[in-house]
């Protein structure tokens, strides 16, 4: 060998020299070769390696999610200490505010800064849908609408001898959309030019008469509860809008009514302490400004918004096209699961095993409306009009399908709704009564938030049937309570989805016995209490 032929030569430094020379050649070498050459007597202790190989593998594997676990709080932890400290540095670069003027600040309320702070991030599943595993899921979703779809197509021509491709429906739930027309844009002018002018006709003579202000109050709440208020509802009703048409009057009556009130609530306190600090100018936003904010995806104003350089159009019209797929969606939902169910349950009696097979029955629709109502509005809906705008914070909603509680839950379903129910109800509430009154203040917001969604059902479907007021106010306020913040185990998790998978299931059979009861047995002449009391309870007497 060359290593036993240098030794054999004697000669000074040769032996030195070869030592060094292997010295420098070992570390070059792989570690599988290594193991060889130090093995005894050239035998090479395979199965040891392999052995050894695995068990390595095995330990990496186990420590893989508690190091991607680690890794991802970590990095939350960075990117929000990040975005806080930026926004820190801009409130501060924009205004250094001396403590005294902070003082006064804080006398009035809270300024921008201190609360919602809007920065450029994606939609959480534009993110997760680049991870293969999660697009797998979209997939098989797909999946299920095309085996509805041939579900319906088969029974059809099984029961009408043809293909029936009619979709009567969708067009008797969206019908009269003239009138629904007429009624936004009539809505959306009187937005546009009622509370920007009442403000602006506020804010030039706040300083110099005291009656002006109190005609622009007047006329502000006048216009809130009779223009806003009274007349989209009324249309609604003396119209008789089929309920697909009421929902897009009355949820826009319901947007537009927060959004004129989160700009008049964001401006007043600019325009007092402008007074306050003697200023010769008064913070008017441009009526531009105004105009963006009533199209932007979100509730809380602001005079700037973070933006995207420019509009990917062929994203717009995916979210767009993914908005009429989950209609269609919804469509062979109710066609293939819920008519069926139904549409002959007045002819049965009203007991409670019928009621307990109904809301079971009724479990898979609803969690695949509630679905469907997440990623058509939140997701697409929001995303298409956000690009369009170059709106660049597009947290719309957060990751509400890992809670483990319901007070995780109300702050991460909907974000954008969440936002102004925390700054103008909850805060505005401690703000006006005291820190003292937490409680007081979460179950105003319930009250608020079960009374509106109940308002918007009643509206669209016709009838008065106070079950999901009755689910906000008891179950929600008690879920909310014991299962808190607190609760941070997978157990909790399941918890969760199951009494929301019960929920989703009440929500439909109820409503939807009712709707058909009111269809099966109408009233000659009706009284008020006979608006107010189920129908479904005593229908089938009246078959």
């Amino acid at each position: 060998m060359a290593g036993e032929d240098c030794v054999r030569k004697r000669q000074p430094g040769s032996t030195t020299t070869c030592k060094s020379h292997e010295n420098e050649e070992t570390p070059r070498r792989p570690e599988n070769e290594r193991s060889f050459q130090n093995s005894s007597n050239g035998w090479v202790d395979v199965d040891r390696a392999v052995t050894r190989k695995m068990q390595l593998i095995a330990e990496a594997e186990q420590l893989k999610p508690a190091f991607m676990k680690e890794v991802d709080s970590h990095f939350t932890e960075f990117v929000n200490n990040l975005v806080a400290k930026s926004a820190l540095l801009d409130s501060s670069s924009s205004a250094s505010c001396s403590e005294k003027e902070l003082h006064k600040a804080k006398t009035l309320r809270a300024p921008p800064e201190h609360g919602k702070i809007f920065t450029a991030r994606r939609s959480l599943l534009d993110e997760l849908f680049e991870v293969s595993h999660i697009r797998t899921i979209y997939h098989m979703f797909i999946a299920l609408l095309i085996v509805f779809i041939l579900s319906t197509l088969l029974v059809d021509f099984i029961d009408e001898g043809r293909l029936v491709l009619g979709f009567d429906l969708l067009v008797f739930v969206f019908g009269k959309f003239p009138v629904v027309f007429c009624t936004w844009l009539c809505m959306f002018c009187a937005t546009v030019f009622v509370p920007y002018n009442l403000f602006v006709w506020w804010a030039q003579g706040y300083r110099s008469s005291s009656r002006r202000v109190f005609h622009s109050l007047f006329y502000g709440i006048l216009f809130q509860t009779a223009g806003l208020g009274f007349g989209p509802t009324y249309i609604a009703v003396s119209y008789a809008l089929p309920p697909a048409s009421r929902f897009i009057v009355i949820l826009e009556q319901v947007r537009l009514v927060m959004k004129a009130h989160s700009f008049i609530r964001e401006n007043v306190p600019r325009v007092l302490s402008s007074v306050k600090d003697k200023s010769s100018t008064v913070p008017i936003p441009r009526i531009s400004q105004y105009l963006y904010f009533l199209f932007a995806p979100t509730l809380i104003y602001r005079d700037n918004y973070p933006r995207n350089p420019t509009i990917r159009w062929g994203y717009v019209a995916t979210k767009f096209a993914q908005v009429l797929g989950s209609l269609f969606y919804a469509y062979y939902i109710f066609v293939r699961l819920c008519i069926p169910l139904f549409r002959n349950s007045s002819q049965e009696t009203f007991n409670l095993r019928g009621l307990v097979l109904c809301i079971f029955n009724s479990i898979l629709p609803g969690v695949l409306i509630l679905f469907l109502v997440f990623f058509a509005f939140l997701h697409c809906w929001l995303n298409a009009f956000a690009e369009m705008l170059r709106f660049a914070d597009r947290m719309f909603y957060k990751d509400w399908w890992n809670s483990t509680s319901y007070a995780n839950y109300y702050r991460t379903w909907n974000v954008v709704v969440h936002d102004w129910l925390y700054y103008y109800a909850y805060r505005d509430f401690l703000w006006f009564f005291g820190k003292k009154f937490k409680a007081a203040a979460m179950l105003s917001v319930f009250t608020v938030s079960a009374a509106v969604h109940e308002y918007v059902l009643s509206i669209c479907f016709g009838y008065f049937y106070p079950v999901l007021f009755f689910l906000f106010m008891c179950f929600g306020m008690l879920f909310n309570f014991i299962l808190n913040d607190r609760r941070k185990g997978p157990i909790w998790n399941v918890i969760m989805w199951t009494s929301l998978f019960l929920g989703q299931g009440v929500i439909i059979c109820l409503y939807s016995q009712e709707w058909y009861a009111r269809r099966y047995c109408p009233l000659d002449n009706p009284t008020f209490l006979d608006y107010l009391k189920p129908r479904s309870w005593s229908c089938h007497m009246k078959m």
